[in-house]
């Protein structure tokens, strides 16, 4: 499977969400429910806002395997509300998701081997994420595999989220 990755616009919105969707459903078949929730991004309005929002605010990449849109990731230079900037200059993960039929085929890697290429680019040293820190810190640890080290946990009321970061 040959996976490219390219430079999204605000015209990717649709594919965007129809990835967030998808992972959604694969994660709720999973009995993961806490993470996302169990509606669709596309169905919530103020989801449907932030991910425009966190768009605009940064560099939206799309993966694409064989042709078609498989991942998705934006790079932005600051976290989200819920987490606070680090005293340095930064390239944040935000809105990483694998469309439900390209599980296990390394999209995520792929995608977070862009995101330190492009922080390298960039002649930034810190790459960071933020990711649900719940059903048995599952994401957490792949989030290790991939380079990353925990930091500092947060919440958003019940929802633990941990952050992490790697030096490139």
């Amino acid at each position: 499977m040959e996976i490219n990755i390219r430079k999204g616009t605000t015209e990717d919105l649709p594919v965007v969400l129809g990835i967030l969707d998808s992972a959604v459903a694969w994660l709720n078949g999973k009995g993961i429910t806490a993470q996302w929730g169990t509606e669709p991004f596309s169905a919530r309005p103020a989801a449907v806002e932030q991910v425009q929002r966190t768009m605009a605010e940064g560099d939206l990449w799309i993966a694409e395997a064989n042709g078609v849109p498989a991942g998705t990731m934006t790079l932005t230079t600051h976290p989200g509300k819920h987490v606070p900037p680090a005293p340095e200059p930064e390239v944040y993960v935000r809105l990483l998701a694998t469309e439900a039929r390209f599980h296990h085929h390394r999209i995520g890697a792929a995608l977070l081997a862009h995101a330190t290429t492009e922080t390298r680019r960039q002649k930034i040293s810190l790459l960071r994420v933020d990711c649900f820190a719940g059903s048995e810190g599952r994401l957490v640890a792949y989030y290790e595999k991939q380079g990353f080290t925990r930091t500092d946990t947060f919440a958003v009321g019940d929802w633990q989220g941990q952050i992490l970061e790697r030096r490139v």
